[in-house]
């Protein structure tokens, strides 16, 4: 089984896809959010890529903290100027408090995407408090691909603004359901801005 080794470098220190080893990731793009509304990486601007340069593209994003009460979200774009490509996905979660009396594992068919063009969910119901936020990552494959969908599969953990002191452990996947490759990656809360926090884009070789 191949180690997965992190690194710092930049896409442009990688001088081909070739010289990167099997199951390296290379950080790609990082951006900082700060009272923003959208954090978008979009292949071919800013040194990003979203191509066949790599099969599985990583987001990895910590400490996002929203302006208002909200849920965390991702949209994708497959070639035009919109984030609307077609998707289903499924959602689910876990949770439990500090107090420890309420604990929960259940199917969110709320946050679901039924060939749909909306945002998915990434992260439900994150708080405002100064110590609220949300961190996990998500795992994109083979957006380049004209033949398949485009599967995607996201984990998040969150400090929830519902109730007292709750977490909540965010599992959510789908595809998107386009001939057309997605060649642009867009975050935002479901309501207000990103307050803070950051994204960071990796590439992943798997042989």
């Amino acid at each position: 089984m191949a180690l997965v080794k992190y690194n710092n470098n930049s896409i442009s220190a990688v001088t081909s896809a070739a010289s990167v080893p099997s199951g390296a990731m290379t950080l790609i793009k990082e951006q900082t959010a700060s009272s923003s509304a959208t954090i978008s990486f979009v292949h071919g601007t800013s040194d990003v890529v979203l191509d066949s340069t790599y099969p599985i593209y990583v987001f990895k994003f910590i400490n996002i903290h929203p302006a208002s009460n909200a849920d965390f979200t991702v949209n994708f774009r497959d070639g035009g100027s919109a984030y609307d490509a077609t998707k289903t996905t499924t959602f689910f979660h876990a949770q439990s408090n500090e107090a420890g009396n309420y604990s929960d594992l259940s199917y969110q068919a709320g946050n679901d995407v039924a060939q749909g063009t909306g945002s998915a969910t990434v992260a439900r119901q994150i708080g405002t408090g100064n110590d609220e936020s949300c961190s996990g990552e998500l795992t994109l494959f083979n957006p380049s691909s004209t033949t398949f969908v485009k599967h995607f599969i996201s984990r998040a953990f969150a400090y929830q603004y519902i109730g007292a002191q709750y977490n909540s452990d965010n599992y959510g996947a789908g595809y998107c359901n386009v001939t057309a490759a997605i060649d642009g990656v867009q975050f935002a809360m479901s309501s207000g801005n990103i307050d803070a926090g950051t994204i960071k884009l990796y590439g992943l070789k798997d042989s």
